[in-house]
């Protein structure tokens, strides 16, 4: 059902002051009649104050402040109202419960912004960052998503598709009419065209790894030997005591994850076991959860106290199957200052105890796992989900195709083929025409009431 009236609280249950709810599709007036009194949908866009009743017993279930927001001209595109309520958990299940009562059935999770897609109010990057947006845990991630509403990709595709289109009327001319006054397309005029097309796609596609990495949080494991001060620098990135820290080596037996926003970018902070020989069997397993989490790491924090010269052998060993950048830093400065030995080069010298190094080390991290985002700035698109990249990579290798048909002398005709899968690979990005299993997946972990 796509019209019927569907009802949900979009404010988290709780105590609060308020809470939200709302009510869309074909009948919603309707259904708000039998429960709000006095109703009135017109002006539109207006508050009106109303008593909220059970639709059978006529029992008062609240005063609260009443909008609506006639179809097309909503959020949904439908018939929509929007009613204010008082919090908590009582009195906004009940409101709920009367316009269940009165005729609408509780949406599906994100069944609002379903239909708002579904009626042209939104396309399916808008509503994907819609979601983004709610969920966003830092401010790169919230500019990003916000950009993204505003169809700063939207916009970017459509004309990535346009320029598509035109290519492919450049064939179609070439095919149509070869015997035109003003003579056949230049090759040269075809090859720019293609040219230009397939470096845009290929410079949006060079933004997906940092933009899934800025969706997701990027991987930070500190890893170092036993004792380096591993432990005191993932609280101090943290800003709050979460691992545990002593002088004993070995302290650190398992990996201890936790979210983290540094210079604006979310990071997820791994705390891992020293590197070192042990014989201990919790310790050599805690060892391996480091591994494995360097295999993964978009980004390695590499710890060494002061009084360390350089990486030794086995930590280089260590190090050398992380196919991660790796940011070195010289630990516990405020005890010993490093040697004028020849260090690593770059490496950020910290101390816990004093703050010295800590905002330089930040700047370097967001600098290393985000460093193209950053060049970008808020203005260019960036992609940000692995469905966006594969439409991409789909679109570039048709365009590619393209053009070694044309090498290789196969038939315009055949040639353009390619171009226009490569429109419909665009397409499929955008949600001209998508699957309801494409559309089940994007909805599934939106909220209630969006």
């Amino acid at each position: 059902m796509l019209t019927d009236p569907i009802v949900a609280l979009a404010t988290p249950p709780g105590r609060s002051a308020l809470a939200l709810i709302r009510l869309s599709g074909r009948g919603a007036f309707d259904v708000a009649a039998r429960v709000l009194r006095p109703f009135r949908p017109e002006p539109a866009r207006t508050v009106h104050r109303v008593q909220v009743v059970h639709p059978t017993s006529g029992a008062p279930v609240d005063d609260g402040l009443a909008v609506c927001f006639p179809g097309p001209r909503s959020y949904t595109g439908d018939d929509l109202v929007e009613l204010s309520t008082h919090g908590g958990l009582v009195v906004p299940a009940a409101a709920v419960g009367a316009l269940v009562t009165a005729g609408a059935r509780p949406a599906a999770p994100g069944e609002f912004t379903r239909r708002a897609l579904l009626n042209g109010k939104i396309d399916l990057l808008q509503a994907e960052a819609t979601a983004d947006l709610i969920d966003a845990g830092s401010p790169a991630q919230a500019r990003r998503a916000l950009q993204q509403l505003e169809r700063g990709l939207s916009a970017r595709l459509a004309e990535l598709r346009a320029e598509l289109l035109e290519l492919e009327a450049l064939i179609a001319y070439d095919i149509d009419f070869p015997d035109e006054d003003e003579g056949a397309v230049a090759p040269e005029r075809v090859t720019r065209a293609w040219r230009a097309v397939r470096d845009r796609i290929a410079g949006l596609l060079e933004t997906a790894p940092q933009g899934e990495r800025l969706r997701e949080g990027a991987l930070l494991v500190i890893a170092g030997r036993a004792n380096a001060g591993k432990s005191s620098l993932f609280n101090a990135l943290l800003g709050v005591e979460r691992a545990i820290v002593t002088e004993v080596p070995g302290t650190t037996r398992d990996a201890i994850e936790a979210y983290a926003v540094l210079e604006g970018f979310p990071f997820r902070l791994v705390d891992t076991a020293g590197l070192r020989h042990s014989d201990d069997r919790v310790e050599k397993l805690g060892i391996e959860v480091s591994r494995r989490y360097l295999a993964a790491a978009d980004l390695v924090l590499f710890c060494r106290d002061a009084g360390c010269e350089m990486r030794d052998a086995e930590s280089e060993q260590f190090l050398a199957s992380c196919r991660a950048p790796v940011v070195d830093v010289v630990t516990k400065v405020d005890l010993q200052r490093p040697s004028d030995s020849p260090t690593v080069p770059q490496s950020v010298a910290v101390s816990v105890v004093t703050g010295e190094g800590l905002a330089e080390l930040r700047r370097r991290l967001a600098e290393v796992a985000f460093g193209r985002l950053l060049a970008l700035g808020d203005v260019e698109p960036v992609i940000t989900r692995a469905r966006h990249r594969a439409a991409l990579e789909r679109a570039l290798a048709e365009v590619e195709a393209f053009q070694s048909a044309r090498q290789g002398g196969v038939d315009a005709a055949a040639t353009a083929t390619h171009l226009r899968t490569a429109v419909g690979a665009l397409d499929d990005l955008i949600g001209v025409v998508t699957p309801d299993d494409v559309l089940d997946r994007v909805f599934a972990s939106f909220c209630i009431g969006k």
